[in-house]
């Protein structure tokens, strides 16, 4: 087995096992799992992600073919792995920890300080995967995935409290998130709560300007006014668009 950088040449095996990972591990509709997949990894997307600097793909070779993947991305000094899909067929072969490592490392060595790996909460084998791997539940997220809004696991590599206590311009306390982070054109943006329980969300957070932002359009779509920082898509956003 070897782990290397993902080329042009993977994207249809990329594809097929995101596809036959996402049936076997997600219980949402064939449609919506067929549209994800479809504009996650067009030709185009593709393409765009391997130019990225900030993006890490690696594909695991067992010299025939491609069985498993990951996708990476640096946002601030967090490491996020993405995703990591193992080929059905190919489970059980100790492929995916050893994938683990190999994006963890990388991401590493391209300066993150923390590893971060987000899983829905009610994909269990998921959640235990990044258990295994020494990962620890710090928070969670909620994402509108066709409709329903679902719960978000977020594992990290160390135990912390990354929720900050900020004043808001209407001098409201609120509470910035520096866990549940998207990635921006200049900056992350930080999801802010107005309790220090995360349930009640109350904006967002430009991490390039620290002004805050009340909301994002119903698309998906953020920018600061004050400095132009703009949200990029995230990996479930690309499917509902």
């Amino acid at each position: 087995m070897q782990v290397r950088e993902a080329t042009p040449a993977d994207e249809s095996a990329i594809r097929s096992i995101a596809k036959r990972s996402m049936e076997a591990s997600y219980s949402l509709s064939p449609g919506a799992i067929e549209e994800a997949i479809q504009r996650w990894y067009s030709s185009d997307t593709f393409t765009e992600k391997l130019g990225d600097d900030d993006v890490l793909f690696l594909v695991v070779d067992d010299g025939v073919e491609v069985v498993a993947f990951s996708e990476g991305e640096l946002v601030d000094e967090n490491g996020d792995i993405n995703w990591l899909h193992v080929d059905p067929m190919h489970r059980g072969e100790s492929i995916g920890g050893e994938l683990f490592r190999e994006t963890r490392r990388a991401l590493r060595e391209r300066g993150a300080e923390t590893i971060r790996g987000r899983v829905l909460s009610d994909n269990t084998e998921g959640n235990r995967f990044y258990e295994r791997q020494g990962l620890v539940n710090s928070g969670e997220g909620r994402v509108e995935l066709d409709g329903p809004t679902f719960v978000e696991n977020v594992y990290t590599d160390a135990e912390s409290d990354d929720l900050e206590a900020a004043t808001a311009p209407d001098d409201e306390e609120v509470y910035v998130d520096h866990l549940d982070t998207d990635r921006g054109s200049k900056g992350a943006f930080h999801v802010v709560y107005a309790d220090d329980a995360r349930e009640d969300k109350w904006g967002y957070y430009c991490g390039n300007c620290e002004r805050f932002i009340l909301s994002m359009d119903t698309m998906g779509r953020m920018e600061c006014e004050e400095c132009g920082n703009q949200r990029k898509p995230t990996r479930w956003d690309a499917a509902y668009m």
